[in-house]
């Protein structure tokens, strides 16, 4: 039960900039500034990107990309520490 708790505060805290990131991601996929992007429903371009399918030339990009699967992964693995434990 402390463990469930553990990993259920470190996921919380993990949440907290997920907003931000996903934020410059999308606008970095659908190459715009609006922050209508952030509502919309777009997951297919997200996800070719996120597995490798788009060629992104920008080093600023591929770091932020790269930064994102990180986050995401971490995020996974403690939903999954959350249920595991």
């Amino acid at each position: 039960m402390e463990t469930q708790i553990l990993f259920l505060i470190a996921f919380i805290i993990w949440s907290f900039p997920s907003g931000i990131i996903r934020s410059r991601f999308r606008k970095m996929v659908y190459k715009t500034d609006s922050w209508l992007i952030n509502i919309q429903p777009y997951f297919l371009e997200e996800t070719k990107v996120l597995l490798g399918m788009h060629n992104i030339k920008k080093d600023e990009n591929r770091r932020l990309i790269s930064f994102y699967r990180f986050y995401l992964v971490v995020y996974l693995l403690l939903f999954l520490g959350i249920l595991c434990f």
